[in-house]
C-alpha cells in the first residue's frame, strides 16, 4: 500500500502522519490489498481551479476525486464519479481535499473541521470503489455509508489531532 499527503495549503496545520494512518486504517477496512493513493490538501483557490478545468464547474467544492485506474483506456486521469461502477481490490487515485471547504462546512455542520477532512477521504475513497452520488438515492447510501465509517474511525483515531504539526514528512 503507498499513501503520499501532500499538503498545499497553509490555513491549518496538518498532522500528515496520522492522517496517513487514518487512510490505511480506511483501505484495511475496505479489505484493499493494492493502493497507489495521492492525499492532496488544498486551498480554496487550488480547488476552485481543478474544479474548473476538469469538471466544468465554477468556485470550489469539498473534495474531488480522480480514478488512475482508467488512465491507460482514456489517455488521462478521470474524476472519479462513480460512473465505472465496479468495486476494486485495487486502488489508484488521486484525492483532492479542500482544507478552506472543510472549516466553512465544519462551521454549518457543528462539528470539527478536522473530522470533515476525514468524510472527504472516506468520499473519494468510495468514488474510487465505484459508488455514485449523482442521483438522491445513490447520494443518500453514501452518505449513510460515510457516516457510519467516519464514526467508526473517530473511535479508532482522536481526529481532532489531525489539526496538528507532523515532526516526520510522509
Amino acid at each position: 500500500m503507498n499513501v503520499v499527503i501532500a499538503n498545499r495549503q497553509r490555513a491549518r496545520k496538518i498532522n500528515a502522519r496520522l492522517l496517513k494512518e487514518i487512510a490505511e486504517a480506511l483501505l484495511v477496512e475496505f479489505k484493499i490489498e493494492k493502493a497507489e493513493l495521492g492525499i492532496n490538501l488544498v486551498p480554496a483557490r487550488e480547488m476552485t481551479l481543478i474544479n474548473g478545468t476538469f469538471l466544468r464547474h465554477e468556485g470550489p467544492t469539498d473534495v474531488i476525486t480522480f480514478d488512475y485506474a482508467n488512465e491507460g483506456r482514456t489517455g488521462s486521469p478521470l474524476p472519479a464519479d462513480g460512473a465505472h461502477g465496479m468495486t476494486r481490490p485495487t486502488l489508484h487515485g488521486e484525492i483532492f481535499v479542500c482544507v478552506d471547504e472543510a472549516v466553512l462546512q465544519a462551521k454549518k455542520f457543528k462539528t470539527i473541521w478536522q473530522s470533515e477532512i476525514v468524510r472527504y477521504l472516506i468520499h473519494g475513497i468510495l468514488h474510487l470503489l465505484g459508488h455514485d452520488d449523482r442521483h438522491a438515492a445513490a447520494r443518500r447510501k453514501m452518505k449513510r455509508e460515510e457516516n457510519r465509517r467516519l464514526a467508526g474511525l473517530s473511535k479508532k483515531f482522536c481526529l481532532a489531532q489531525i489539526g496538528g504539526a507532523s515532526r516526520l514528512r510522509v
